[in-house]
C-alpha cells in the first residue's frame, strides 16, 4: 500500500508524463481488446449448437469445372442420407431465397431457407415460442407451415405473444406460424427470417438442379477425414449410377466452424497481429518515457539504497508504478474497446455477411484477455527501466554531476526506437499493400456502368402468378410504367443482379460438334433479362443483335452470349447463328443472336465467367431485379419506382432498393473494412514511433548540452549542429527501416489471400513506406535539433 500511495503522488507530480503513458497504453490495449473480442466471437467461441465440432457442411465439388464448394442436388442429398456410414443424420439447408409476406400489412419480401424437420433436433435447437417442424409437416402436400425469426416477430408482428398458430400469407398462400426461433438463431446465413419444410417427393430422387447445402452430424466414433473418405466413396457410386449428371462431381466435407469462418479468418488474424504490433510500439514508448524518468530519479534511488533498500525493493517499487500505469491504461483501453465493439455490432455488422459478428461484446473471456494484456504490458515496458534505475552506482550518483548509467540507458532507449520504427514499417507496408489492392479492385472494369443506376427486387406471389404468361405480362406492364416516369432514361430486369450474391449456371453442348464426355461439358451462367437491361446497365453489344419483338413469342429459342463464352468455345469463328443446347428447363437447340461484353457477376476479384442470356419467353422467373438508369440522381426516383409497382399490384413486395454504386460498395465492404482498420493501426503506429524518436532525440540533446555548447563556442555552425542531431535520428531510422523491411518481406506473405493485383513484395509500396518513415523521423528530430542550435555556450558550460 505504501508503494501504491507513493506511486500515486509521483504520478500526480508529473501529469504530462502520466497522461502520455496512459494514452499510449489505452490505445494499444484498447485496440487489442476490441480485435480480440471479434476474434473470440467469430473464430473461437463455440457455436450455439449441441457438440458443434461434430457438425459439417457437405458440398458438391467438380474439379473439372473448377467448382470447389457448389450447392447440391436434392436427388444426391436423398441418396447421401441412405448410403453414407459416418453421419447420424443430415438435413437440407437451401440457398437463401425470398418469400413474400402479404395480407396483414405492407407487403414485404424476407429471406427464406428451405430445411428438413431433422435440422433443429440435429443442431440441438428448439423454438423459443411454439415448436419446430414435425416429420409429418416435412412431407409433400402437408399443410403449409413456417418458422419465423425473433427479429421478424418483433419487427413485423410487434412481439405478439399470440403469434403461434396464426395464419399469414406467404407468397399468397395461407401459412401457419408454428414457432418463433431464439434470438440470433442462424444456420449458414444470419439474414434469414423464415424457414419452411422441404417436403421432398419421390420425384426429387431423380438428380436434377443444384440449389441446396447439406448440414450433417458426425458419428461420435468418426472423424472428419473418415467422413470425407466415405462421402467420396458415395459420390463415386452416384457418378457411376448417373454419369450424365454426376460424372464430374464428388463431395466435399467441411467442418461447420470452418465453413462459417474460413473467408474472414485471414483478415481477422492479420488485424490481431497488427494490434499486437501497435501494443508493442506503445509499450516501447512507455519504456522510453520510464527510462528518461529513471535518469531524473537517480538521486532518489541512490538515497533509498543508502537508507537500506536492496535492489529488489527498488525494482518492486518501480514495477508497482508500471502496473498502476498499465491498470489505468487498461481501464481506459477497455472503455475504448467497448465503444469500438458497439460500433462494429450496431453499424458494421449489418453490412458484412460475417457469422456472429453482431454478437461481439466484452464478456468475461474478453475482460480476462484485457487484464492479461495489461499485466504483460506492465512487465514488458517496466522491467528494463526498473532494473536500470535500481542498478545505479550509489557513490557516483550522490556526487554532484554524477551521470552513471546514462550510456547504458541511452542504448536501451535507442534500441526501443529501432524496434518501434521496424514494427511501424511492417504495419505501414501491410496497410499500403491493402490500400493498393483496394484501389486496383475498385478500378477493375466490372463490365457495367454503375453511375446513375438504381435497382430493386420485385417478387410475384406464387399463388397469384402461377403461369409464366402472367409473370411476363406483369413485368411488361411494369417496364412500360417505369419508362414513363420523368427522369428515367431506360429500364430493364435481370434474374440475378451482378455482385449481389446468387447466380445460376448450367452445362451446355454445341450443336454440330461431338458430344462431350459426361463431366467434361462446358458450363455457363444463365441469366434471364427483360426489356432494355443491357442498355440500362451499359453492357455493350459487340456482335449481332439484342432481344426484341421477334423473340417474345412462346417457344422462341434464341439467346445472347458473353464475350468469355464466345472466345472460349467459338475461338476464331463467329458464334452468331450457331446453336447450343443448355441443360436448363427445356433442353433443346438455342440460336445465338448476339454477343455482349463480359460482366463480373460474382465479385470484382473473380474473372468474368462464360454467360448466356435468355428472354422471359424462354424461361420466366417469378422475380426479377429491376434496373433503372436515371438522367440525374437515381436515388431520388426510388419512391416513384416503388409506387409504380404497387400501382399494378399492391400485394407485390419490393425489396433491396439500392443504387448500383451501393451494390458495388457492399460487395467490397469486407475488403474496405480490413484496409481501413489496418491503415488506422499503421498510422497510429507511425505516430507513436515519431513520438519515440522525438523523445529520444530530445533527451539526447538535453544530455549533450555541454558538448553542444562547447561546439558552438569553438565556432560550429548551426547547420552542423542540426545535421549532427538529425543524423542520429536518421541512424536510428535507417536501422529500424532495415529491420522492418526484412520483417515485412517475410510477414506480408501471410497476407497473400487479402491482396488483389499486388505482390506481397511490391517494390513501390516498400519504397514509399520507407521514404515516409524517413521523412517522419527527420521531422520528429527537427524540433530538438533546432532547440540545440539555440544553446547559449556560457550557460551550457556552467550546467
Amino acid at each position: 500500500m505504501g508503494d501504491l500511495r507513493f506511486a500515486l503522488r509521483t504520478f500526480a507530480r508529473a501529469p504530462g508524463f502520466t497522461a502520455m503513458a496512459i494514452v499510449a497504453l489505452a490505445l494499444g490495449i484498447g485496440a487489442n481488446t476490441a480485435i480480440f473480442s471479434l476474434v473470440y466471437t467469430v473464430l473461437l467461441k463455440p457455436l450455439p449448437f449441441r457438440q458443434p465440432d461434430r457438425l459439417a457442411v457437405i458440398w458438391e465439388r467438380s474439379p473439372a469445372r473448377n467448382l470447389n464448394k457448389n450447392v447440391g442436388s436434392p436427388g444426391n442429398y436423398l441418396r447421401w442420407r441412405e448410403m453414407n456410414t459416418t453421419f447420424t443424420d443430415m438435413s437440407v439447408v437451401s440457398l437463401t431465397f425470398r418469400a413474400a409476406l402479404t395480407g396483414d400489412s405492407q407487403p414485404e419480401e424476407v429471406p427464406e431457407q428451405i430445411v428438413n424437420a431433422t435440422l433443429f433436433p440435429m443442431l440441438g435447437v428448439g423454438a423459443a415460442m411454439g415448436r419446430v417442424f414435425t416429420d409429418a409437416e416435412d412431407t409433400p402436400h402437408a399443410p403449409p407451415v413456417i418458422l419465423i425469426s425473433d427479429r421478424l416477430w418483433k419487427r413485423r408482428f410487434g412481439a405478439d405473444p399470440r403469434i403461434v398458430n396464426r395464419t399469414i400469407r406467404v407468397d399468397g398462400t395461407p401459412t401457419t406460424i408454428v414457432g418463433v426461433m431464439p434470438p440470433r438463431f442462424a444456420i449458414l446465413d444470419r439474414s434469414v427470417d423464415v424457414w419452411v419444410p422441404a417436403g421432398f417427393s419421390d420425384a426429387a430422387r431423380t438428380p436434377r438442379g443444384r440449389w441446396l447445402m447439406v448440414v450433417a452430424r458426425l458419428k461420435n466414433n468418426m472423424t472428419m477425414t473418415q467422413a470425407q473418405t466415405d462421402m467420396t466413396r458415395v459420390a463415386g457410386l452416384l457418378a457411376e449410377q448417373f454419369p450424365q449428371f454426376d460424372g464430374a462431381w464428388t463431395a466435399l466435407v467441411v467442418p461447420l466452424t470452418d465453413q462459417l469462418t474460413g473467408d474472414i479468418r485471414p483478415a481477422l488474424l492479420v488485424m490481431f497481429g497488427a494490434v499486437a504490433f501497435v501494443l508493442l510500439i506503445a509499450c516501447a514508448n512507455v519504456a522510453n518515457l520510464l527510462l528518461a524518468r529513471a535518469a531524473a530519479r537517480q538521486r532518489e534511488m541512490a538515497l533509498r539504497a543508502a537508507l537500506g533498500a536492496d535492489r529488489w525493493r527498488l525494482i518492486r517499487q518501480l514495477l508497482t508504478e508500471s502496473l498502476m500505469l498499465s491498470a489505468a491504461g487498461g481501464a481506459a483501453g477497455v472503455l475504448l474497446a467497448w465503444g469500438g465493439v458497439v460500433l462494429v455490432r450496431t453499424t458494421i455488422a449489418a453490412k458484412l455477411p460475417i457469422a456472429r459478428l453482431d454478437e461481439a461484446g466484452l464478456d468475461g473471456s474478453v475482460l480476462v484477455f484485457a487484464l492479461a494484456v495489461a499485466i504483460a504490458s506492465a512487465l514488458f515496458f517496466g522491467c528494463v527501466p526498473a532494473v536500470a534505475a535500481a542498478g545505479v552506482s550509489l557513490t557516483a550518483v550522490l556526487k554532484d554531476g554524477g551521470r552513471t548509467g546514462t550510456a547504458g540507458r541511452g542504448r536501451a532507449r535507442q534500441a526501443f526506437v529501432v524496434v518501434e520504427i521496424a514494427l511501424a514499417l511492417v504495419l505501414l507496408v501491410g496497410a499500403g499493400l491493402l490500400a493498393r489492392s483496394f484501389w486496383t479492385l475498385v478500378h477493375v472494369d466490372a463490365g457495367f456502368e454503375a453511375a446513375r443506376t438504381i435497382t430493386m427486387k420485385v417478387s410475384l406471389p406464387s399463388a397469384a402468378y402461377r403461369e409464366p404468361a402472367q409473370m411476363v405480362a406483369f413485368f411488361d406492364r411494369l417496364f412500360e410504367r417505369l419508362d414513363a416516369v420523368p427522369g428515367v432514361q431506360s429500364s430493364g430486369g435481370v434474374s440475378f443482379l451482378p455482385l449481389n450474391g446468387l447466380s445460376a449456371a448450367t452445362s451446355f453442348s454445341i450443336v454440330g460438334r461431338p458430344a462431350p464426355t459426361p463431366g467434361a461439358e462446358p458450363g455457363a451462367e444463365v441469366k434471364v433479362v427483360t426489356h432494355d437491361y443491357f442498355k440500362t446497365m451499359g453492357i455493350p453489344l459487340l456482335r449481332g443483335r439484342l432481344f426484341d419483338g421477334r423473340d417474345t413469342a412462346p417457344g422462341t429459342r434464341r439467346i445472347v452470349v458473353s464475350t468469355a463464352l464466345a472466345g472460349k468455345y467459338f475461338a476464331g469463328t463467329d458464334p452468331v447463328g450457331k446453336q447450343i443446347v443448355l441443360s436448363w428447363n427445356d433442353p433443346g437447340p438455342d440460336e445465338i443472336i448476339g454477343v455482349v461484353g463480359d460482366v463480373r457477376s460474382t465479385s470484382l476479384e473473380a474473372e468474368p465467367k462464360p454467360a448466356s442470356y435468355l428472354p422471359p419467353a424462354r424461361f420466366a422467373y417469378p422475380y426479377t431485379t429491376v434496373t433503372v438508369r436515371a438522367a440525374a440522381d437515381a436515388r431520388r426516383l426510388a419512391p416513384e419506382l416503388v409506387a409504380a409497382v404497387h400501382a399494378l399490384d399492391a400485394n407485390v413486395p419490393v425489396s433491396d432498393v439500392r443504387t448500383m454504386d451501393e451494390v458495388v460498395s457492399i460487395s467490397t465492404a469486407e475488403r474496405r473494412l480490413t484496409m481501413l482498420l489496418l491503415v488506422a493501426f499503421a498510422l497510429l503506429a507511425m505516430v507513436l514511433a515519431a513520438v519515440g524518436i522525438y523523445a529520444v532525440i530530445s533527451y539526447t540533446v538535453a544530455q549533450r548540452t555541454q558538448e553542444i555548447g562547447i561546439r558552438i563556442a569553438l565556432g560550429a555552425a548551426r547547420g552542423v549542429v542540426v545535421r549532427m542531431v538529425v543524423g542520429q535520428a536518421m541512424t536510428l531510422a535507417a536501422a529500424g527501416i532495415g529491420c522492418g523491411a526484412a520483417g515485412a518481406w517475410l510477414l506480408t506473405r501471410l497476407m497473400q489471400k487479402l491482396l488483389f493485383g499486388v505482390a506481397p513484395s511490391d517494390p513501390p509500396t516498400f519504397a514509399a513506406v520507407a521514404l515516409t518513415l524517413a521523412i517522419v523521423a527527420v521531422s520528429a528530430a527537427l524540433v530538438p535539433a533546432m532547440r540545440a542550435t539555440r544553446v547559449d555556450p556560457t550557460v551550457a558550460l556552467r550546467t
